[in-house]
């Protein structure tokens, strides 16, 4: 049993570091772009007067620090070699993603849209599994070159994290002789639809409510009539790229079906289980980056003329935080480890528990070391002139998004008494 980071990784974080040093900083500190990361960083990345979405220019930005690392061979790391990847792995990807949350703010990796240097694209595993071979070329190559962008158009504002009970629904519809759906319902906080060419839209096609089967995934393309955003949600960290939306009588083709009809939800899964080890090794990474910051600044800080550090009221909550950090590192490897090790739709049946132990552990560790960073910082802790305030308001959204907390933990239970996953069927 070997817990060392492999040579070849290290070496490459070596590089990346590297590249960061020579191409990404630069761009950061050029033309004031150092406002988007400073005590100005949400009014310079907030268009308050047009909904409260992003601005142009920041997003223009991101786009050039990706420009950059693709050019340079990292962006599409995690992508298969056939798309011009590097087929990076899961473990991979979770050390990157620590790596890079460690470095705190920064142009390399904004945990608060999901920009990195080395890009995390669910998507592609979600059509290289189940789309047909035309959606391949048209979706994956099509995002990579920018002419294609897929929200991702689940959750339902009257049913939350429960996909089962959706109301938007499908029926089978034929125009000019060519097989359709006939869509009509409305979805909530579907994450970037102001740049999506597609929302990949959940409806349900047959069953009652609350059945697993009979929900179908449906790309739709944006704009188109019938799709209307009701309303931009603003948010406790701001800008805001989540709306409510409603469909009207919305036709698509049948070819625009994603996966199997009626098997939506195990596509939704496919989806959710990469997003979320990564996920939850940024939020290990910025909580390792609010226990270090804190440890520095306890060393230097001198009130009544000995160090901060010297107080047991100061050392004993980041023991306790750091001994966290430690322990979930070693789940969250070993689980990127072994989801590595299977197909990927087998993923859910057999790991899907550890994944959510990850996600939801991290994701509440992080608001816990932010927190206390501000408490050791003091009123400086508090201020935007410090990071910490920045990463408590994005990571707190992470523990209701993509499941809450709540609903992973359910899925650990059901796993750990047996009514799904490997134990299914011990205890009868």
């Amino acid at each position: 049993m070997d817990f060392s980071i492999p040579q070849e990784l290290e070496t490459y974080l070596a590089d990346l570091d590297a590249f960061i040093a020579a191409q990404i900083k630069p761009l950061e500190e050029q033309d004031d772009n150092i406002r988007f990361f400073d005590h100005r960083r949400e009014y310079a990345r907030t268009d308050f007067e047009a909904g409260g979405l992003p601005r142009r220019e920041w997003e223009e930005l991101l786009v050039e620090a990706t420009r950059r690392a693709d050019a340079a061979g990292h962006w599409r790391f995690s992508a298969p070699e056939k798309y011009g990847g590097k087929d990076g792995t899961n473990l991979w990807m979770a050390v990157i993603r620590d790596h890079f949350a460690q470095l705190g703010l920064g142009l390399h990796n904004d945990l608060q849209n999901e920009h990195s240097i080395v890009g995390n694209f669910p998507f592609v595993a979600m059509f290289e599994t189940f789309g047909t071979e035309e959606q391949k070329q048209e979706f994956i190559l099509g995002g990579f070159e920018r002419t294609r962008r897929v929200a991702f158009g689940l959750t339902e504002s009257h049913h939350g994290s429960d996909a089962t009970h959706m109301e938007t629904v499908a029926v089978r519809e034929t125009r000019d002789g060519v097989d359709g759906w006939l869509i009509n319902g409305e979805k909530m906080w579907i994450t970037g639809m102001h740049v999506a060419s597609h929302c990949a839209t959940f409806v349900r096609t047959s069953g009652e409510a609350g059945d697993a089967r009979g929900i179908t995934c449906l790309l739709v393309p944006n704009p188109t009539e019938g799709l209307k955003i009701e309303e931009w949600m603003w948010t406790f960290n701001m800008p805001t790229d989540h709306p409510r939306l409603s469909l009207t009588d919305i036709w698509v083709p049948d070819s625009a079906r994603l996966g199997e009809e009626g098997r939506g939800l195990a596509l939704a899964q496919s989806f959710v289980h990469q997003n979320r080890i990564r996920q939850a090794a940024g939020s290990l990474g910025a909580a390792t980056f609010c226990v270090e910051e804190s440890v520095k600044y306890a060393r230097e800080r001198k009130p009544f003329g000995e160090e901060l550090a010297r107080n047991q009221g100061i050392q004993f909550p980041l023991v306790e935080l750091a001994t966290q950090c430690e322990m979930l590192r070693l789940l969250i490897y070993k689980t990127a480890w072994e989801m590595d090790r299977l197909p990927h739709k087998q993923i859910e049946q057999q790991l899907s528990d550890k994944v959510s132990m990850c996600n939801y552990w991290a994701n509440r560790l992080v608001c816990q070391a932010a927190d206390q960073a501000m408490q050791v910082h003091g009123g400086i802790g508090y201020s935007r002139h410090k990071p910490f305030e920045h990463i408590y308001r994005h990571h707190r959204r992470y523990r209701i998004t993509e499941g809450a907390e709540e609903i992973q933990m359910r899925k650990v239970a059901a796993y750990l008494f047996g009514y799904l996953g490997p134990r299914k069927g011990s205890f009868v």
